[in-house]
């Protein structure tokens, strides 16, 4: 795994009462470049744990000199976003990740059809800067919360003029006229609440899309539950997972933990095989089949007493 950056917070602002922007500059030397649609992860220090919550990097790819990320104040916070919007200043420093990218616009598409829901306009705002700056044929499409969730929306308008089409909540929103009748070589990007990726999933596929050119990204923290014991039947441990806490967490708290990318049960890179006891899946990348044999310990959970993992 990459070692982890440094980097300091050159400036901070509200985007709207619920979200919060923030510029990252390193500490020393310079920072990785990255794509668009790549995130990195915030290690937040909550007490004795610590919180690696995902964010999209929302500045221009081409701009070397810092990172930006947006981040919403969630109502059913576990921590991290509250304490990125409470507590993190100007000038304090932070842990990040490396640049990951598992939502690159694809290099060759005739149109580009950006669906955003609220914060998931975070991603976007990188993609236009490349694309527009090829002169590709971009459209975006952005729901959202007048005054609450609407983030770079006057940017936007300046920038897209009618490429852009806006939803406040109540409007209508018609997923099979956004879709229908495209050119063949579009490619529709999701990015936003589970009920909108699922949505614009299920009128892509009614409509004959094929799967290669509908593209979805979600950053979803694990939910809590009830609390049960880990065993790792490599080494004999047994670990307790909190219920407040992902089982992601408890191994790297034990420093066991396998490599992981979005920790949002979506890329797969965490995948490990579990040997014994119910799991509660909750990703979006393992088969049913494949539940049978592993689980995604970003998201999923015990539902039993005890869960032992081929650690």
């Amino acid at each position: 795994m990459s070692a982890p950056l440094h980097v300091r917070v050159s400036a901070a602002r509200l985007l709207t009462p619920l979200v919060r922007e923030f510029t990252l500059v390193p500490c020393t030397g310079t920072l990785p470049g990255f794509s668009s649609g790549s995130h990195v992860q915030v290690h937040l220090p909550l007490g004795e744990r610590t919180l690696r919550n995902a964010y999209s990097l929302t500045g221009d790819p081409a701009d070397h000199r810092q990172y930006r990320i947006a981040v919403r104040l969630q109502e059913a916070s576990r921590g991290g976003s509250r304490y990125l919007h409470q507590q993190v200043e100007v000038g304090d420093r932070l842990t990040i990740s490396p640049p990951a990218n598992l939502f690159a616009p694809h290099p060759t598409a005739q149109l580009h059809i950006l669906i955003a829901g609220g914060i998931g306009i975070t991603p976007f705002m990188a993609y236009l800067d490349a694309l527009q700056r090829r002169q590709a044929n971009v459209e975006l499409h952005y729901l959202y919360r007048p005054g609450l969730t609407d983030a770079y929306l006057d940017e936007l308008r300046e920038r897209l003029g009618p490429h852009l089409r806006c939803y406040p909540a109540g409007r209508p929103f018609d997923l099979q006229a956004i879709l229908r009748d495209r050119p063949l070589g579009s490619h529709v990007y999701s990015c936003g609440p589970q009920r909108l990726l699922e949505a614009v999933r299920d009128s892509a596929n009614r409509l004959g899309w094929p799967a290669s050119r509908v593209h979805w990204e979600a950053f979803s923290a694990a939910q809590p539950g009830q609390p049960f014991e880990l065993e790792l039947a490599r080494s004999g441990r047994r670990l307790q997972v909190g219920a407040g806490q992902s089982l992601l967490e408890a191994l790297e708290s034990a420093g066991v933990a396998p490599p992981s990318l979005c920790r949002g049960g979506v890329c797969g890179q965490c995948q490990t095989r579990h040997l014994h006891g119910a799991i509660e899946h909750r990703d979006s990348f393992l088969s049913r089949a494949e539940q049978a044999e592993f689980l995604m310990p970003c998201v999923s959970r015990g539902c039993g007493p005890r869960v032992l993992l081929d650690l």
